[in-house]
């Protein structure tokens, strides 16, 4: 609790909110508006898709890995669960603690994602919604921006790999650190369980990527 709150006088506080609100209103109703259209497009490539298995010339064992990396296809196994919730909103707090400093904020999602990921993590889910390497997430005070859906709190990441690798990895990240610390001095919520069956899904939405591109001058 000390080093929390030297952090706040010193003005070293490395946790923020990301003030998305009008993002959140816009992407929630861009995707209601889309549903129905990913509905029918998921149908239609369900229908034009012969079999599960790779194609002709494809080594079978390299298929599933890259969609395993992809995360196009389930994934079950043991592994963790990670648990981020917000602390009481009243409560004996420090002078200098703001309403802020008592929400999850993005960096400390990010960042326990970062560390199962460098700890082996062979999958990942938040809020139950695959991770990919496309997957982004914002916040806007507490709630969750996630592949066009909004979340509250507490917020549940899981990962499939080794346990101890994972738990390890976890406490060695520089952001949970931090993040631990306020748990102490403000009662943030977490918890980390080990899982022996965890099931995965696969992720459902578009993964190609969309860039900005240089405009061409006449």
């Amino acid at each position: 609790m000390f080093t929390a709150n030297a952090r706040l006088a010193r003005g070293e506080e490395s946790r923020h909110p990301e003030n998305l609100a009008q993002l959140v209103d816009r992407e929630s109703d861009r995707v209601a508006g889309l549903a129905a259209q990913v509905d029918a497009l998921t149908e239609e490539i369900d229908g034009l898709s012969q079999t599960g298995d790779a194609p002709a010339g494809v080594d079978p064992d390299l298929a599933s890995r890259t969609a395993v990396a992809a995360g196009t296809t389930p994934v079950s196994g043991t592994g963790l669960s990670v648990t981020l919730d917000d602390a009481p909103p009243e409560g004996n707090y420090p002078p200098q603690i703001r309403p802020d400093d008592l929400v999850v904020h993005q960096q400390d999602i990010q960042s326990v994602v970062n560390a199962l990921w460098a700890g082996g993590a062979e999958a990942m889910t938040l809020q139950g919604q695959r991770v990919t390497a496309t997957s982004a997430f914002r916040c806007a005070g507490n709630i969750l921006l996630l592949h066009g859906r909004v979340y509250s709190p507490p917020y549940v990441v899981e990962a499939v790999g080794d346990p101890d690798a994972l738990r390890d990895a976890l406490e060695r990240n520089p952001g949970v650190q931090v993040y631990q610390e306020y748990v102490d001095a403000v009662n943030l919520g977490w918890s980390v369980e080990d899982q022996s069956d965890l099931e995965l899904p696969g992720y459902e939405g578009a993964l190609e990527l969309r860039y900005a591109s240089p405009s061409v001058s006449s």
